[in-house]
């Protein structure tokens, strides 16, 4: 597939590299600098221009494109690029943005601006953010299989209760596989008798139940469910969109803005939230609204430092967990290990969505994993696929190294799959798959 992508900053780049094994990449941008630092970094077609004109798409060979993204910081100009690439051709557009409103007139627009699919920045960071609160100590979460199957991400601290433990021991769950463990950089895919290390980040798949009970044994943290107080800092679009999203799973929090008509917007837009009209970083304000009680504080202010600092603030006065906006990403692993539980980065929210859509044509659903040196796949598996009639032991035998199936639905019900275990036509299958494997592996399931 040839592809496309305007606007080689984090996010564009970001796409870039993880579609560039597989397709032929085209990368568009006016930034010089940008142009020649991608020319010797990635396998692609870097073309210094502006993707808005006629005469950069020529050059870029519009008329061969099978896809085009829209990846720059500016959602005007974005939405004309596939617009412009519209009236070359008709390549399969797709648009970045983060004003909720353009989402919202497209979605009441089929093929609205030129755009066959959007992304909204602000809305998926806010509902990326609901997801990993829902599951205390998890830094990833995704659901597949209609929701009977999820996926959870987990770090595992020092004073963790299956620190030092086999997988064997550690695994009490019914419905629940330990897919693979991130160690130092490398990915391991766990048998029984491998022992679980502090540092580790453990991918486990399962029910939702098997998830959150595992969830709940490495640490107190209260679930979604459980929390009772969560408090989100800054009325930005992303903090907005949190708090509404938060209502829509029947929670009330608390929102803390300090612009007064911000404040006064944000009141009148979310009836089940309280507005504290107030500065955050006041240490004083939050003690006296026993934010220390909170069980979530969610850092959604206009700056990364800002971020930090509320979380920072929040830890000494003794919230559980703190999840924080981070807008640049070589601050995130910074971030989380000075003071922030869970950094969320919406330009590697936005890329890795945008990215798992252009894959979407093999599977049912893609969740990637730490930047995409891993993804979970649902499959429905046809009569071609090698795992049709097969036991999954056959299977694993037939594939290369850095494969795992981690659940199984079929008809409604969730099945966790043994070596003995027979697949059948029809059945959802949720595979996790290092990316260095996973061309092959696809094909083949």
């Amino acid at each position: 597939m040839r592809v496309i992508i305007v606007g080689a900053g984090e996010v564009g780049s970001n796409i870039a590299a993880g579609l560039a094994d597989d397709h032929e990449v085209v990368v568009v941008d006016t930034d010089e600098e940008r142009i020649e630092s991608l020319t010797y970094s990635l396998d692609v077609l870097a073309i210094e221009g502006d993707g808005t004109t006629r005469g950069t798409l020529v050059e870029a060979d519009v008329e061969a494109a099978d896809m085009v993204i829209a990846s720059t910081d500016i959602d005007e100009t974005n939405i004309v690029v596939c617009g412009a690439a519209k009236t070359l051709d008709d390549p399969f557009t797709i648009a970045r943005v983060k004003d909720t409103t353009l989402l919202e007139t497209w979605e009441h627009a089929e093929g609205a601006f030129g755009v066959d699919f959007m992304v909204c920045t602000n809305l998926h960071t806010a509902e990326t953010i609901v997801k990993i609160a829902g599951l205390p100590n998890a830094h990833d979460v995704d659901t597949f299989g209609d929701g009977l199957v999820q996926m959870a991400e987990f770090e595992i601290e020092p004073d963790s209760p299956i620190a030092g433990d086999t997988v064997a021991k550690a695994d009490r769950y019914e419905s629940l596989t330990f897919a693979a463990l991130f160690r130092n950089g490398d990915v391991v895919i766990p048998t029984g008798e491998t022992v679980i290390e502090a540092g580790d980040a453990v991918v486990v798949i399962g029910s939702t139940e098997s998830v959150r009970r595992f969830a709940g044994s490495l640490t107190p943290t209260p679930t979604l469910e459980d929390a009772s107080e969560i408090v989100i800092v800054g009325g930005s679009e992303i903090g907005y969109q949190t708090a509404r999203l938060f209502e829509e799973e029947g929670l009330s929090p608390r929102l803390i803005e300090q612009d007064h008509d911000r404040a006064r917007e944000l009141a009148e837009c979310l009836p089940d939230t309280l507005v504290l009209e107030s500065d955050a970083t006041d240490i004083d304000f939050l003690v006296r609204e026993h934010i220390d009680e909170s069980d979530i504080v969610v850092a959604a202010l206009d700056s990364d430092e800002k971020n930090l600092l509320v979380s920072l603030l929040a830890k000494r006065i003794g919230v559980e967990r703190t999840i924080g906006i981070v807008e640049y990403g070589e601050y995130v692993d910074l971030f989380e290990t000075v003071g922030i539980d869970v950094a969320v980065n919406p330009r590697l929210v936005t890329s890795e969505e945008i990215t798992r859509f252009t894959h979407a044509h093999r599977t049912e659903n893609i969740a990637m994993l730490e930047s995409d040196r891993a993804e979970v796949l649902e499959i429905e598996v046809g009569q071609d696929s090698l795992l049709h009639d097969n036991r999954i032991r056959d299977v694993i035998a037939d594939l290369p190294n850095g494969v795992v199936i981690g659940a199984i639905a079929r008809d409604g019900e969730l099945i966790t799959p043994r070596g003995e275990t027979t697949v059948e036509a029809g059945d959802h299958v949720v595979v996790f798959v290092e990316t260095d494997v996973l061309g092959e592996v696809s094909d083949a399931l």
